[in-house]
């Protein structure tokens, strides 16, 4: 077998955060978990970037999940992190994750779940992230667009088992 030197391992894991960005900006702005969709969002907590209070990076020395599904607040999606502001305890307290400290993404209410290699040669140690604008996802268009595509003939319908070996 011939050596990759594409790196599709990294370009993978790098597709698979970006749907999780896409997911997450989905809910900026007001607009909330669409439907029946929640989160939970396991992210290793001392890792670069990551911002937490003391206590509950005391609590959870490794690994951390958190659920954003009825009750979290400013929800912010950068392009590499996301902000929320979490209660625990009763007290709310913001939380920034970047997305390369993601290590699981669950949806249940669909059963879609991503699971991210480790990056073993990533510092532990937190670090201050530039200040950049939130990323805002356009809504998606009325039902009738792909119609609309059809109509203009530029859509394509690929198959794929000229691709698939035999």
């Amino acid at each position: 077998m011939s050596e990759d030197l594409i790196g599709y391992d990294v370009l993978t894991q790098e597709a698979m955060r970006g749907v999780v960005k896409a997911a997450l900006a989905r809910c900026v702005g007001g607009r909330g978990l669409p439907g029946r969709h929640h989160f939970y969002v396991t992210f290793r907590t001392h890792a670069a970037g990551v911002i937490i209070p003391d206590h509950l990076s005391a609590r959870y020395p490794d690994e951390m999940t958190i659920v954003l599904e009825h009750q979290f607040w400013d929800l912010e999606v950068f392009p590499d992190r996301f902000r929320v502001i979490l209660k625990f305890q009763g007290q709310p307290y913001p939380l920034t994750v970047p997305f390369l400290a993601i290590t699981r993404f669950y949806d249940p209410s669909v059963r879609f779940g991503l699971q991210f290699d480790s990056l073993a040669d990533e510092p532990r140690a937190a670090s201050p992230l530039p200040i950049e604008e939130p990323i805002d996802i356009e809504p998606e268009p009325p039902a009738a667009a792909p119609a609309a595509a059809a109509a203009t003939g530029s859509g394509a319908v690929v198959s794929l088992d000229a691709f698939r070996k035999k």
